[in-house]
């Protein structure tokens, strides 16, 4: 009886506290009480139509999430942000997911928001409501138990390169670049992408990135520490192959014991100290005594 009832409430302990951390990821930045009215931008995104937010979950745990929109750079039109929402929502249901390769059709990345759509919304509050909408999006994103990497073919511009910044690493093929082209449109990024960008960089550099908006090449990202490495293809293909391959020596494991690492990486960037630490035990109390601290043990006993 005390078995059974020690172990029922093990597994209840374990199932509260991935709902929680499950809820904390989850968490919008904006609410009503900021004055974030996300109905209303949804219903004005979706009169901007175009392109697709395309995802393919492999075998192996890793997800391939598309930008479709090559005829404009793979810009952001309306009814693609609402569909990069929806991709995020079905990403954080992913229970075999290990990691996510974001890149672009057409051999770019991502030049942006569609002039389009920008230019309907420019008031004042509809831009503020984008903004919100945008970062809600991409920090979800940012936060999701997945290991992430932009790979970065041709350009990534304005929101292209705040939406680089929301992922893990960055890759980049011979002759692409990142560029914050903000200052040129008299803007400062909206989607997260500068509060990013520091975190990556540091504040002396991202100023220089965001006052400069000058392009950033492969070698001076390697430099900067703004990209992990320059891929040697330059055609989508190889370099989708490539970055899968580089992203599989991270994600090689059990689903739960990857999605848990990127938890706790994520609470110690995000987090104070002692809610970091806390959520690492949390985290660490649903992978203990699993199948694969389990497996990792007895394997131990046979190496003595």
């Amino acid at each position: 009886f005390f078995p059974e009832m020690a172990a029922s409430l093990w597994k209840n302990l374990l199932q509260t506290t991935k709902e929680r951390i499950l809820q904390q990821r989850r968490a919008s930045l904006y609410i009503d009480a900021h004055g974030y009215e996300e109905e209303l931008i949804k219903k004005k995104l979706q009169q901007f139509a175009g392109g697709s937010i395309n995802l393919s979950k492999e075998d192996s745990g890793i997800g391939i999430l598309t930008l479709n929109n090559p005829k404009l750079m793979n810009a952001f039109t309306g009814t693609m942000m609402l569909e990069l929402q929806e991709r995020v929502t079905e990403l954080e249901n992913w229970k075999d997911g290990k990691g996510l390769i974001i890149h672009g059709a057409g051999n770019t990345f991502c030049s942006g928001s569609d002039l389009n759509a920008v230019k309907a919304i420019s008031n004042s509050q509809d831009g503020m409501n984008m903004c919100m909408f945008m970062q809600n999006t991409l920090t979800r994103l940012m936060r999701l138990p997945l290991i992430s990497v932009a790979l970065v073919q041709g350009k990534a511009v304005g929101g292209g390169a705040e939406l680089t910044t929301a992922c893990d690493f960055r890759l980049m093929t011979p002759g692409s670049e990142i560029r914050f082209v903000h200052k040129h449109m008299g803007l400062v990024p909206g989607w997260g992408g500068a509060a990013r960008l520091v975190q990556i960089v540091g504040s002396g550099a991202a100023l220089r990135l965001l006052s400069g908006a000058a392009g950033v090449d492969p070698a001076r990202a390697l430099h900067l520490g703004l990209s992990e490495e320059m891929l040697s293809s330059s055609d989508e293909t190889g370099a989708l192959e490539e970055a899968r391959a580089w992203l599989s020596q991270y994600t090689e494991g059990p689903a739960n014991v990857i999605q848990a690492v990127k938890k706790v990486v994520t609470a110690g960037r995000e987090l104070p100290v002692e809610a970091a630490l806390r959520t690492e035990k949390d985290v660490f109390g649903t992978v203990w005594g699993g199948p694969a601290n389990l497996q990792a043990l007895v394997r131990r006993q046979r190496h003595k």
